[in-house]
C-alpha cells in the first residue's frame, strides 16, 4: 500500500470541491477526488492506496461526498493525527477505515506502508507506529462495506433465524 501524504486541517472542499456535489456515484466523486489541491490524486493513486494526514482531517461540511470520492478512488484506510468527529463516522458509514495515529507526520508520502489492525500499528521501512485500537463493531461495518451493508447483514440473519433485536 503506498502512501499519499497531506498536513493539517485538509477540508471537504479540499477532498472534492463542492462543484461535484450534484454526482452521487463513487467513482465519478472519485475523477475530482482533491482536485486543485493534489491533482495527481485521482490520475494516480491505485486501489489500496493509503492517506496519511495531520490533524484535523475531515473538517468542514459534513458531506459524505468526501469520503464516497475516496472509497471510488479505491481508498479503505486513511491514518491521521485527528479526524474531524463527523468525517470520522462518514468514512465508518461507507467502509472506511479510519486510524488514529499520533505520529502520522513522520511517515513519508509515496512509502509503502503496512497495516496491523490486530497489533493496532503500521510499519513503514522498518518502523513501526502505534494508532488508537479499533473497536471490533467497527471493524465489523467496515469489513461490511459501510453501514448500510452491515445493517443488511444484520437484517438477512435475523429474518433467516427468526431472532428478534
Amino acid at each position: 500500500m503506498r502512501v499519499w501524504k497531506f498536513s493539517n486541517n485538509i477540508d471537504t472542499d479540499a477532498i472534492i470541491p463542492g462543484r461535484y456535489l450534484i454526482h452521487n456515484d463513487p467513482c465519478v466523486l472519485a475523477r475530482h477526488a482533491f482536485e486543485g489541491t493534489r491533482n495527481e490524486f485521482a490520475g494516480q493513486v491505485r486501489e489500496g492506496d493509503v492517506i496519511v494526514a495531520g490533524r484535523n482531517f475531515g473538517c468542514g461540511s459534513s458531506r459524505e461526498h468526501a469520503p464516497l470520492a475516496l472509497t471510488g478512488a479505491g481508498i479503505r484506510i486513511i491514518i491521521a493525527r485527528s479526524f474531524a468527529r463527523i468525517f470520522y463516522r462518514n468514512a465508518v458509514n461507507v467502509g472506511i477505515l479510519p486510524l488514529v495515529c499520533e505520529q502520522a507526520d513522520e511517515i513519508p508520502d509515496g512509502s509503502e506502508i503496512t497495516v496491523d489492525i490486530e497489533g493496532s500499528s503500521v510499519e513503514t521501512g522498518g518502523k513501526w507506529y502505534p494508532v488508537e485500537p479499533v473497536p471490533g463493531f467497527m471493524q465489523d461495518i467496515i469489513s461490511a462495506g459501510g453501514l448500510v451493508a452491515y445493517a443488511r447483514d444484520l437484517e438477512e440473519i435475523e429474518t433467516c433465524t427468526g431472532s428478534q433485536r
